[in-house]
């Protein structure tokens, strides 16, 4: 993979726009907007240059559009929009092949760089995920490498990252961790894959990270303490940011002592380290 090398990136010599990577937040369906239960300020969860950044957009690419107008609509509560939402251009990222697995050229690629024809142009494009910083256990990161292989310059704001907060409220390594997505989700093989990673946690005195659907939460939490070694260390945090939010660890063996019931709407950030 060839990518160019740095240019004069000064305001100045600049003439293409930049890609700002924007952060949203983690309470998509989580809590509606009605007088019971309000969407709380923004600024309680984002910091104002990363809202100021997007209100001054015109450029999108998002996972879901809809989320995307959501997002906007309570920006401006905070932060007048340049563009109205109506005339915003959002585009959605395409879905990655199935399997993960894609070759160079292809027409996944080339529809990735199309998106950035606005930042080639000279205009700034934002990028969003549905919750979370984009690009972190995300598919938006196929468009910031794209992004660096055009010399568009690439900006990152900060924001919440349920996997940073969980790894953070854990208790468990922080300096030597990683987050493996989704475990499988036929029976036999997500056990294998939870010993596997288990025993290279042990190994590498590792912090494991994992994340499920909601609605799944119940079945992977019971699969985790199941058939993890009593000794580990194994923690769940749900619904990070909320107002009704929280994170615990304890070791397995306890875990079994005090059944857990997850909500099926609310994501949440597993993680272990064994001894």
């Amino acid at each position: 993979m060839n990518l160019p090398m740095p240019v004069n990136d000064t305001p100045d010599a600049r003439t293409n726009g930049r890609l700002l990577l924007i952060p949203n937040t983690l309470d998509l369906g989580c809590t509606g907007d009605t007088e019971d239960s309000p969407l709380p300020d923004l600024r309680e969860v984002l910091p104002m240059g990363a809202l100021q950044a997007a209100a001054g957009l015109h450029h999108w690419v998002t996972e879901n559009a809809k989320t995307t107008r959501a997002f906007l609509k309570r920006v401006a509560e905070v932060a007048p929009l340049a563009v109205p939402i109506q005339e915003q251009d959002i585009q959605v990222l395409p879905r990655p092949p199935k399997g993960g697995q894609k070759k160079p050229g292809s027409g996944n690629d080339q529809a990735i760089r199309a998106l950035l024809a606005p930042a080639l142009a000279g205009q700034d494009v934002g990028l969003m995920s549905e919750a979370g910083l984009p690009a972190v256990a995300d598919p938006g990161s196929a468009l910031v490498l794209a992004a660096h292989k055009a010399g568009i310059e690439v900006v990152p704001f900060s924001g919440p990252s349920s996997l940073v907060l969980a790894l953070a409220a854990s208790g468990l390594h922080g300096q030597s961790f990683a987050f493996v997505g989704y475990l499988p989700v036929e029976a036999s093989q997500r056990v294998q894959r939870i010993r596997d990673l288990e025993q290279l946690s042990r190994k590498a005195h590792q912090t494991q990270l994992v994340i499920e659907t909601p609605y799944r939460n119940a079945a992977l939490w019971q699969a985790l303490v199941q058939h993890l070694q009593l000794d580990t260390l194994l923690s769940v945090s749900c619904g990070l940011t909320l107002a009704d939010g929280w994170s615990r660890t304890a070791t397995v063996e306890q875990w079994r002592k005090r059944p857990l019931n997850l909500p099926d709407k609310v994501p949440a950030v597993f993680s272990w380290l064994a001894s």
